[in-house]
């Protein structure tokens, strides 16, 4: 069961896509990438919204989003985020084990 956390972090004068610049370059986001559990941790700019970034963030379960959370990183991650005065506003999944059901697959193209 993975767990997808979706976050929008809004703000102003392109702050949002400088926050995710900074956590690129200082390397944050390939640290997270590495950590045990971590599945996926992408950035993604909505076309209509220029001040709005979403990240798409998953983890294999609750343990390793919890050990996550606890870790140092988070700290630089809060800081960066009151550095460019970002909002959130957040969506969490959890992933279907059961997959993909055969009737909803005639919409997929591959």
């Amino acid at each position: 069961m993975a767990i997808t956390i979706n976050i929008y972090y809004s703000g102003t004068n392109g702050n949002a896509r400088k926050f995710a610049e900074e956590m690129i370059r200082d390397g944050i986001v390939d640290e997270i990438r590495a950590k045990k559990g971590n599945l996926r941790y992408e950035y993604f700019f909505p076309m209509k919204d220029a001040e709005t970034l979403l990240l798409i963030d998953s983890w294999a379960n609750q343990q390793a989003l919890d050990i996550h959370h606890k870790s140092p990183m988070m700290q630089k991650i809060i800081d960066l985020r009151e550095k460019y005065g970002l909002s959130m506003r957040v969506e969490r999944y959890i992933t279907d084990d059961g997959g993909i059901p055969e009737k909803d697959k005639v919409f997929i193209k591959k």
